[in-house]
């Protein structure tokens, strides 16, 4: 059976997932010396921002959801988090069995200082990068985490 070749489209997005994948990389090491000083890791910060950014508590399975990330994951983060003290645990009145992740203020205040020590960098890593550049990246990762949900549903999960 002969190898199917790659379209023109497929070569440019498989190249640029190995490109992303070496920034997401870098991106997360120095996400994880930025914040090493505050007990967190970028993994940490990840789960408390999309805490923060939610309109209202949600369960674990929804915060994974939402990160695009696998839920056992999440839980183990979460569960971490709630030792330190910077999330809790509120009953969910739609299931008994999920409950609803809250973050503390003591949460809230080290995610306040992650992101104060992290706009400065993330400015200067824009810096130089036109912002049509940046919104068109932006535009084209939210279709590719689309189409991902869409074909693969495990994605979201």
């Amino acid at each position: 059976m002969k190898a199917q070749e790659r379209t023109p489209a497929g070569t440019a997005l498989g190249t640029s997932a190995l490109h992303l994948f070496k920034v997401a990389s870098g991106m997360l090491t120095e996400g994880d010396r930025l914040v090493a000083n505050l007990g967190l890791s970028s993994s940490r910060w990840q789960v408390l921002g999309t805490i923060a950014a939610a309109q209202r508590p949600q369960p674990v399975a929804w915060l994974a959801r939402d990160m695009s990330a696998n839920r056992q994951n999440v839980q183990r983060i979460v569960n971490d988090l709630a030792k330190e003290g910077f999330v809790e645990f509120a009953h969910n009145p739609h299931h008994r069995r999920a409950p609803l992740v809250v973050m503390t203020s003591s949460g809230q205040d080290v995610y306040d200082k992650a992101v104060r020590l992290g706009t400065p960098w993330i400015n200067d890593l824009a810096k130089g990068i036109p912002l049509a550049d940046l919104e068109a990246m932006q535009r084209v990762l939210t279709v590719l985490q689309a189409k991902l949900r869409e074909e693969f549903p495990s994605f979201s999960t």
